[in-house]
């Protein structure tokens, strides 16, 4: 999978055609919480038990030594993960060629397209070609050259506050609505009643208009709490969708589009990855736009320049951390993932510093992560997390060599991102950052001594700790710091408390990262398949 990741980074387009490699579909890695999983939990729950009896224990090897030894002579054991090693050497990344000739070339013809698409905005006066323009700008990935114009005219359909423009049109209902909720307008999911026969059903009159019931899936996952009308749209589309695509006779381009968005709906994707494929998709529409479509592949070529050179530029800065040598070669050496993570959290040019730095934290979280659940001792491990939380480089002596190295690295990398944070924002970030590691130590030992004392954690328990565990105060702290163009009081005291909305989008990210975790993951990380084999096992809610 890692591999086939990493062709994003090297595709492009041609001037006429798309240059395609082998490019993979991404779904879900998760099933529904039911009665049907009992029986593999219940096998879950059973590769656990065998796990926990391999356990070793971190911190009993020299008490095992014979009383004539002495501690100097003990021998740590240490656990090994049996991590892959990179497929992408720093040799190889810095080899990737960087097309300057792009910037120097297509310069004028850039910004005549350019100029063009934004002439189309301004002169589409009819709102429903409107939004479906803002919408492909959107999906090639443009949209970012026109937030003003975009923003504005998005303004101004909301406001009007008269939808009888889009009358009993499923398809521009479904759009409005979408676009509007995703530009943070309030709109009721009552614009979909008029679609509902008396029974308060759907109409399957609609079924066949495929445009419209695809158009409808899409908007329906931004469901707010409460919202039965868009929960009931979203039941009565998947199942029609899966319906249509068993259709022989259906246009295979329009077969595809559906098979992609039951797949994965936009909303969830990534953007660029989204980008490409619809890019290839556009291509293909009789009713094309030629010059929207040579914009598109001229931005993604030039974006994708971007991308490599700051992955090159994140290579050779984790080549000299020098993190993964011999010292922590146990740890995983994962920086092209990174990358991509960071990417698809930030994709748009601007935000280049931010996906540099969140590369970085992510490095330096992936081997701290692998130092707590892979080799560390226990007493190592609450040497560490003391020496973080003192954030004091002259007071590092008692730790053993693995921890100086990466505590410096940490601490150093902080330090600089903060240098520049300070430069080009008059803000000293230093406290924050610090506390955010300090946090995300504290939950890794909280983690450590539950697996130590062969300890099951109850559920709220383990939520408490996990939603820090995750990573998420690092990477929420960086990304405010270096994406932020302005930075108030207010901003600064949410990130010190972590409001409500804060915590449940970590505990999310949380849950999804241990739903998708590999099952082969449990010979470390026991402790949480317990959890999720009783969530699945009795389909508890989160409240």
């Amino acid at each position: 999978m890692a591999c086939s990741l990493f062709q994003i980074a090297s595709l492009g387009f041609t001037s006429t055609a798309l240059t395609l490699s082998s490019f993979p579909r991404f779904s879900p890695r998760h099933g529904q919480c039911n009665n049907n999983n009992i029986n593999s939990a219940q096998k879950c729950l059973h590769m656990i038990s065998n796990t926990k009896a391999q356990r070793l224990d971190s911190s009993s090897s020299s008490s095992s030594s014979s009383s004539s030894s002495s501690s100097s002579s003990s021998i740590t054991q240490r656990r090994s993960a049996n991590f892959q090693p990179t497929l992408w050497t720093n040799d190889y990344l810095q080899s990737m060629k960087d097309d300057h000739f792009m910037e120097e070339k297509f310069p004028s013809r850039f910004e005549k397209l350019k100029d063009a698409t934004k002439h189309l905005l301004h002169e589409n006066k009819d709102i429903i070609h409107q939004l479906k323009l803002i919408d492909t700008l959107r999906q090639l990935g443009v949209a970012y050259h026109f937030e003003k114009e975009i923003k504005d005219a998005i303004g101004t359909i909301n406001s009007s506050m008269d939808i009888n423009f889009i009358k009993n049109d499923l398809f521009a209902t479904s759009l409005f609505f979408r676009l509007v909720r995703e530009y943070g307008y309030k709109v009721s999911q009552g614009v979909f009643d008029r679609f509902k026969n008396e029974n308060g059903n759907f109409q399957l009159s609609h079924c066949n208009n495929i445009e419209g019931i695809l158009s409808l899936y899409e908007a329906t996952h931004l469901v707010m709490e409460g919202e039965n009308t868009l929960e009931e749209a979203s039941v009565f589309t998947i199942k029609h969708l899966k319906a249509i695509i068993k259709d022989q006779d259906i246009d295979p381009i329009l077969k595809e589009r559906v098979q992609h968005a039951l797949e994965m709906p936009m909303h969830w994707r990534m953007p660029r990855l989204h980008t490409h494929w619809f890019i290839r998709m556009y291509e293909k529409e009789d009713n094309m736009n030629i010059n929207l479509l040579e914009f598109a592949k001229l931005d993604f070529n030039m974006v994708q320049n971007i991308y490599k050179r700051e992955l090159k530029q994140c290579s050779r800065w984790w080549a000299n951390l020098g993190l993964v040598d011999k010292d922590l070669s146990f740890s995983r050496d994962r920086l092209v993932e990174n990358y991509l993570y960071a990417m698809g959290f930030a994709s748009e040019p601007k935000f280049s510093f931010c996906r540099m730095i969140l590369t970085q934290v992510h490095c330096l979280i992936t081997t701290i992560d692998d130092i707590f659940d892979v080799y560390g001792t226990l007493d190592e491990l609450e040497l560490f997390t003391a020496a973080v939380d003192r954030w004091d480089a002259n007071d590092i002596d008692h730790l053993p060599k693995y921890m100086k190295i990466c505590f410096l690295g940490l601490f150093n990398s902080a330090n600089e991102t903060a240098y520049e944070v300070l430069k080009m924002k008059n803000v000293n970030c230093i406290p924050y950052l610090k506390k955010s590691w300090v946090e995300l130590c504290k939950a890794y030992i909280v983690e450590t001594k539950w697996a130590h004392n062969d300890y099951t954690p109850k559920i709220k328990e383990y939520l408490e700790n996990a939603w820090i565990s995750i990573g998420a105060p690092p990477a929420i702290s960086y990304s405010f710091f270096c994406a932020s163009e302005t930075i108030s009081n207010e901003a600064l005291e949410n990130l010190e408390n972590y409001p409500t909305i804060m915590r449940q989008s970590f505990l999310i990210l949380r849950l999804f990262n241990d739903l998708g975790t590999s099952i082969v993951s449990m010979q470390s990380f026991s402790y949480v398949y317990i959890i999720f084999a009783h969530l699945i096992i009795f389909d508890i809610k989160l409240s």
